[in-house]
């Protein structure tokens, strides 16, 4: 039996959702059509995040577990052919048994975009990609809003009806806002989110960032527990899944415990290396990075 993690890339535009669903065009489902194509038995992949309808990703994790032989640097050509144009497959490795796409996950970064301007955007990818905001926004009042939920809370505020979650106490180890452009991007990086977090965190945002809510406001609608205390659920066509991030050292320790040599279960693990100046906020007492060779 063998264990394969795969990293996906796509446009959510037309897509009902990562998860499966009866009769929907789904991420999951789709993936899954392609890989049983290939090894020719049923498998059911699992994703690291549940992206909802219209939710893009750059770097969603995956995993499934094959019989079959197959090469990992081949079965990324073949199934990669096999997806539609909105979908993208972007590496394919051998990773242990015990890797789990979700529960193996230490924390991910969504980021949303917004093309903050009294023009209308004109591009095809500005369109599909940003949420068009016509009102002018403060930057300094974001980011002061914004360092307001850096830590641990309790998010029901921020929780949408349908929230399948025990409870609601989630980590966000950054809220950080910049501009590019016309754009306002807010990269927010955490433990696990709730449903339509991080859409209804950008929506109370750019209502403070607006002026019509004070600033100080953001601690009273974390307080009161209270969906309906928060703002506007932002549209699904901003928000992106960038990367999920793993701890490298027991992915490490669990391959040479596997049989792969040093050198092997050195190179899996950088394979997981997030992009370079994109490393994640590490929890308190935290260590993401790999042990020193030798």
């Amino acid at each position: 039996m063998r264990n394969l993690r795969m990293i996906i890339a796509y446009d959510g535009s037309e897509f009902h959702g990562w998860q499966s669903q009866p009769g929907m065009r789904t991420v999951q489902s789709i993936l899954e059509q392609a890989v049983r194509r290939v090894v020719r038995h049923q498998v059911a992949i699992i994703g690291a995040g549940r992206t909802d309808s219209g939710v893009h990703a750059a770097g969603q994790v995956a995993n499934f577990f094959t019989i079959r032989d197959i090469p990992a640097r081949n079965l990324l050509r073949a199934i990669g052919s096999r997806l539609p144009k909105d979908m993208s497959l972007e590496d394919v490795r051998d990773v242990p048994l015990t890797f789990h796409a979700t529960h193996s996950a230490m924390c991910k970064l969504y980021r949303y975009r917004v093309f903050a301007s009294p023009r209308r955007p004109v591009t095809l990818h500005a369109q599909r990609y940003t949420y068009h905001f016509w009102h002018r926004l403060d930057i300094d009042r974001l980011r002061a809003a914004a360092a307001v939920l850096v830590g641990r809370h309790d998010f029901t505020s921020f929780a949408s009806k349908g929230n399948d979650r025990t409870h609601n106490v989630r980590c966000i180890l950054r809220c950080d806002v910049f501009r590019v452009g016309d754009e306002i991007r807010f990269d927010i990086e955490g433990d696990g989110f709730l449903y339509n977090q991080v859409r209804n965190i950008v929506g109370t945002l750019l209502e403070i960032g607006r002026g019509l809510w004070p600033v100080e406001r953001m601690s009273e609608i974390l307080a009161a527990l209270d969906r309906t205390a928060a703002g506007p659920t932002a549209p699904a066509r901003g928000l992106s899944l960038q990367w999920v991030r793993y701890d490298l050292r027991a992915l490490r320790r669990s391959a040479e415990a596997q049989g792969l040599s040093g050198a092997a279960a050195a190179d899996l693990a950088s394979s997981f290396a997030l992009p370079a100046g994109d490393q994640p906020v590490l929890p308190p007492g935290t260590d993401l990075e790999e042990e020193p060779s030798g």
